[in-house]
């Protein structure tokens, strides 16, 4: 049983972290070529260079989330003290990022939706 859950958990945890690995250089290129957009062509209201950092943060997000499942995964394999010590660290400070990037997500879409309707007109009754 173990021989087989070595065979199918290590092939996983390879895809898993090529996955999380295409979505972070995915976002991070994507943020590269919009701060510079952002710098030869800058927006007076700076909303080119907030809209790519909240892009960036939801890849980030993606990629980290999908790391810890391949560090979660890996641990069925190989669970000694070591390693999950190594996991927990991982997971908190994983956590940690996710936790303020959505934070952070959170409050740029407040934001946009607080200035939205303060520039709707007020209805008529």
């Amino acid at each position: 049983m173990k021989e087989w859950l070595v065979f199918a958990t290590e092939p996983a945890v390879v895809i898993i972290n090529a996955m999380a690995l295409l979505m972070i250089a995915y976002g991070t290129s994507e943020a590269f070529l919009r701060g510079l957009r952002a710098m030869v062509i800058p927006s007076p209201t700076g909303d080119e260079l907030r809209h790519g950092y909240l892009r960036y943060a939801r890849w980030l997000i993606a990629g980290l989330t999908f790391q810890l499942a391949a560090d979660v995964i890996e641990t069925a394999i190989a669970p000694s003290w070591d390693e999950v010590g190594r996991l927990a660290a991982i997971a908190v400070i994983r956590t940690f990022l996710n936790y303020f990037l959505e934070r952070d997500l959170k409050e740029a879409d407040e934001a946009v939706h607080g200035q939205l309707k303060e520039t709707k007109p007020a209805s008529v009754a």
